[in-house]
This record gives C-alpha cells, sequence and structure tokens, in this order.
C-alpha cells in the first residue's frame, strides 16, 4: 500500500539502505532537467555510500544535460531493452524518481510491478498510483530534486553530498522552477542556500542549461513566434502549434522545442500557454498559466493528461487543427472558473 512517508517509514529505508545492495533508478519518459537531476544526484550518494546504483530512463535526453556527471552511463530502455529489463529486475531496491503512475515510464511499468525489488517513490505530483511499498509524495515541492536534498538529509547521509551531486539537484530545481520563478516555496531557498555552501555555481548552471542554443533552435523559435503563434487575449492566452511539415523541414530532434511555450507568457497580461505539436501519431500540448488557472485540470479532463497546476500536459489521438478547437472550446471555463 502506498502511502505519504512518516519518519518511522525513513527509518526503515534508512535500514535497508544500511546494507550494500543492487540497487536501480527510474525516472519518467523524455526525462527533463528534474528527472535527471534528482537521478543522477542520488545515484551518487548512494553508490558513495558503498552500493551498486544503476539509472534507467525509458527514452534519452536533451543534449542540453550533457555537463551533468555520469549521464553518459545512463541504461536508456529505448537503445538496450534487455540491459533495461534484466537492471530493474536485478536490483533489490528500486527508486522510482519524478513520476507518480506507471503510464510515464511505458513498456518498463510492467517490469515495475513484476519486481520483487523494495519500491520507494519520490515525487512532487499529485495522485500517486499505488505501485510502491513506500511513496513520499509532496504536491507542494518545487521538484523533485527538492524532495531528494531532504531525503537525503532525512536519513543521515548529507556527509556523501558534494558539489557534482549538488549540481544534480540545482539543476533539476532551476528547470522546474524557472530558474526560481514559478513552483516555489519557502524551504526550496534553504535548499539552493545549502547546495551553493557545498560549492555550487548556479550561475555556471544557468549559463549551460539555458545559454546553449544552436542555431537550428534560434530559427525555430523565430518560426514559432512568427508564423505558428496565436493570441487570444479575451482569455487571456496563447497559441503557440507545429505540424508534421515543421518538424521535417527544421528536423526537431528531442530538446529543440524545450522552454518554448514560456515565451507566450512573457507578454504582457497573458495569463495561459499552449504549446501544441502534431507528431506522427499523436498531438501533444504543453501547457502553462500563472496564479490560480489550473492547467492540471484541463489536461486532465479534456487531454487525458496531468502535472501540475501552472505546468501540465496532455495529448489527443485527432487531427492537430481539432485539438487546437477543442482546447479553445475548453479555456474559457479554466480562465474565467465558469463551471
Amino acid at each position: 500500500m502506498t502511502f505519504v512517508a512518516t519518519m518511522g517509514a525513513l527509518g526503515t529505508i534508512k535500514e535497508k539502505l544500511e546494507i550494500s545492495a543492487d540497487i536501480a533508478i527510474i525516472s519518467h519518459r523524455n526525462p527533463d532537467g528534474d528527472a535527471l537531476g534528482s537521478s543522477l544526484a542520488l545515484q551518487r550518494v548512494l553508490e558513495k555510500k558503498g552500493h551498486v546504483v544503476k539509472v534507467v530512463m525509458p527514452s534519452s535526453h536533451p543534449d542540453t544535460f550533457h555537463f551533468l556527471p555520469k549521464i553518459d552511463d545512463m541504461i536508456i530502455f529505448d537503445q538496450d531493452h534487455d540491459l533495461a529489463r534484466e537492471t530493474l529486475t536485478k536490483a533489490k531496491i528500486l527508486f522510482c524518481l519524478d513520476f507518480n503512475s506507471l503510464d510515464r515510464v511505458d513498456k518498463l511499468g510492467e517490469t515495475i510491478q513484476a519486481s520483487k525489488a523494495y519500491k520507494i517513490m519520490i515525487d512532487h505530483h499529485i495522485d500517486p498510483e499505488p505501485f510502491v511499498d513506500y511513496a513520499i509524495s509532496d504536491s507542494g515541492a518545487s521538484s523533485t530534486c527538492e524532495m531528494i536534498f531532504d531525503f537525503i538529509q532525512d536519513i543521515g547521509y548529507t556527509e556523501y553530498l558534494d558539489f557534482q551531486s549538488g549540481d544534480c539537484l540545482m539543476t533539476g530545481i532551476i528547470t522546474d522552477t524557472g530558474s526560481f520563478r514559478y513552483n516555489t516555496n519557502p524551504n526550496v531557498y534553504v535548499v539552493a542556500s545549502k547546495l551553493k555552501q557545498i560549492g555550487v555555481d548556479d550561475y555556471r548552471l544557468n549559463d549551460l542549461i539555458y545559454n546553449t542554443m544552436t542555431e537550428k533552435q534560434l530559427r525555430l523559435l523565430g518560426h514559432c513566434l512568427a508564423n505558428r503563434f496565436e493570441l487570444i487575449a479575451e482569455h487571456q492566452a496563447g497559441i503557440v502549434w507545429l505540424t508534421r511539415e515543421d518538424y521535417k523541414e527544421f528536423d526537431i530532434q528531442r530538446g529543440d522545442t524545450e522552454g518554448i511555450v514560456n515565451y507566450i507568457l512573457m507578454i504582457k497580461g497573458i495569463n495561459v500557454a499552449a504549446f501544441i505539436r502534431e507528431q506522427p501519431t499523436i498531438v501533444k500540448l504543453s501547457l502553462r498559466s500563472k496564479g490560480d488557472i489550473s492547467m492540471q485540470e484541463l489536461a486532465r479532463n479534456h487531454f487525458k493528461g496531468g502535472g501540475h497546476k501552472n505546468a501540465s500536459g496532455g495529448a489527443a489521438y485527432a487531427r492537430l487543427e481539432d485539438v487546437i478547437r477543442k482546447f479553445k472550446r475548453v479555456l474559457p471555463r479554466y480562465v474565467h472558473k465558469e463551471v
């Protein structure tokens, strides 16, 4: 049965971690800075404790995060199905980070369910599913990286934190808060302060994350804002979309569209942003909002998605124009609090 871990539960986890073991860490498909940072930071800390730790991801990561330590050693399911499944099956302890439902890890969900490992979830999304032994779940946390720092501290492993694991944690915090512009809380500033005390350079990390665009990515951004942008001023919203033809023309790869949705919210008076992409078999949505406007509810109710209140995603098996039309139709009830 899944529950929010108490100090007693943390004691049980710490007891299990006192004996060296094979440990696997897994996060969600299309891993972002928080998924990567939390996984790699926890790996480094547990390895310093004496465990054998492998990180498994369902799919590859954006090149943006190439600077994170041991990122090239991760096992990618899309590239090696057998090794990924073997690693999860062999593990005695399995950490599930930054996801709360098995559909976020695609086919690896079956392997996780079948695993006899002691399973621990650490995550900040709402409504966790009961597939682990213990869940540390806090939707008020800025990021899973914030939670991993607290977890490491709570089980008494702070001595194993160094600036490299700190870089990983700060990367997840920076990316999930947009450099402390949203999803913040008092504790995340405390965590950031402690990370700086162990040598983390947040200025350097911001530069590595946000100032490494390629010419292609910059031209794609210009195309989106000049040719694929619609302002819906009466509903305080803006939409950017990409067609299949755009993907071919710009040779769009994983990570090339990262952050485009956020440019919409830079417009004064705009409180909702939608980035809608037509892919070969599905249309995907990235939704952002300000204040009390819940994109999580909109995504969950209409696009089989979810996430955070102000940052969510969804998908639909439909034509691009139909998805855009549906988004426009349902949007007013969430912006204007209609029932």
